[in-house]
């Protein structure tokens, strides 16, 4: 089975055809500045080197119609004709409570992924053009929703209601949502895998390590609580986001430095995180570097980031009853050997306990860098947020 996975995005469109029956990627690219002048396509057929096609995307439909092109295209293309794909996989970003799991898109779904606009302005209207696009084009090929937020749809109501007066949730369904499903349920199942258990038998707590950073308490393969909320701005300290601050910090702002809301909410989703602390850069690289050469300032965003994670490792255990691995995706988690060493450091009590040399030879692959006497597993792995994109829909196309 050929499955086309589809991440829409509001100038550019991220793409990977799978073929399901090894799990390979056949091909993958982007389609950057559509609707904007210079538009662009780099398409990669398996391991050869990726190709360069400039040519007007005006739309995300030209943008499909030219996927479709460079995947049937006689000298780039890895398939004779598009009616090998079987189906399309599409990220969606949000699905509010209305959806648990991934579904076959229909109309009502459509309507319901609407309707969490509100809810992210920026990633579900692209999300829906990518889909009324390949419905347009292929309109027999059945599409697929995968959402971010499903996966942390099994919290119980004390994780995901806010302290704030009843009415607002259900006039505006103010909740935490969580986000990084895909990521967070991928890893698990793959520690699963790795630990050779029933993953209904693990309490795993899954590090998503990145620009944006969230953290899952994954118990018996259910998410029972994460760290970002109602939008991605909430929990660990991150490369531009501010993480959890007290909330009347927004006022005490908005009246000494005369901001608006929106020059508030920039500063706290654009302008914080390490690199607000740090004066230097987001970049995790960049801030060990300075680090290593004596700046405070990396130094102090370093030990924030880290210290905020380290708190829902701490918290999860608690409320899980214990854990049985921990696992480390994503950019900095899956690269940055320092950041996991400290992040796992004076974490002995727990039964975490790393192999240094092991630890320090994990680099985007998978691994079991445990130490001695661990009772705890500490593993690396990277995640492939398409590829869970791409089963999620085989199975759904498949039954």
């Amino acid at each position: 089975m050929k499955i086309l996975v589809i991440n829409a995005g509001s100038s550019s469109l991220k793409y990977q055809l799978f073929s399901m029956k090894s799990e390979l990627v056949m091909a993958k690219g982007i389609c950057e500045r559509i609707g904007i002048p210079g538009s662009v396509i780099k398409h990669t057929a398996g391991e050869n080197d990726p190709v360069i096609i400039e040519k007007e995307m005006k739309t995300h439909a030209d943008a499909i119609h030219l996927v479709l092109s460079a995947l049937t295209d006689k000298d780039i293309g890895v398939i004779a004709d598009m009616s090998e794909i079987q189906a399309v996989g599409h990220r969606v970003v949000h699905g509010g409570d209305y959806f648990s799991s991934s579904v076959i898109i229909d109309a009502d779904v459509k309507k319901a992924i609407e309707k969490c606009i509100d809810l992210a302005p920026l990633h579900n209207p692209p999300n829906l053009i990518g889909i009324n696009a390949c419905e347009a084009i292929m309109p027999n090929v059945p599409q697929v929703a995968v959402f971010d937020t499903a996966f942390h749809q099994t919290m119980p109501p004390s994780a995901f209601m806010y302290a704030i007066p009843h009415e607002l949730y259900t006039k505006y369904k103010i909740r935490k949502y969580g986000f990084h499903g895909t990521s967070h349920k991928y890893v698990a199942y793959r520690a699963a895998k790795m630990l050779g258990k029933p993953i209904q038998e693990l309490k795993i707590i899954t590090l998503h390590l990145g620009n944006g950073s969230s953290v899952a308490a994954v118990k018996r393969g259910k998410s029972v609580d994460t760290s970002m909320g109602f939008t991605p701005l909430a929990g660990v300290v991150m490369g531009t986001r501010s993480g959890v601050i007290d909330p009347a910090i927004i006022k005490f702002l908005m009246q000494k430095e005369n901001m608006t809301v929106d020059e508030v909410d920039n500063m706290l989703n654009k302008k914080s995180g390490v690199l607000g602390v740090s004066g230097i850069s987001s970049d995790f690289r960049d801030l060990c570097k300075a680090a290593e050469d004596g700046n405070d300032r990396a130094n102090l965003a370093l030990d924030m980031f880290v210290a905020s994670v380290k708190k829902y490792i701490g918290g999860y255990a608690m409320i899980m009853g214990g854990v049985d691995a921990i696992v480390f995706t994503a950019g900095i988690g899956e690269n940055t050997a320092s950041i996991r060493e400290s992040i796992t450091k004076d974490a002995e009590f727990l039964g975490i306990i790393i192999d240094k040399d092991k630890n320090n030879s994990a680099r985007g692959i998978e691994m079991d860098v445990s130490g001695a006497g661990a009772r705890v597993a500490t593993l690396v792995i990277p995640t492939n947020e398409e590829l869970m994109i791409a089963k999620e829909t085989e199975f759904l196309t498949r039954k």
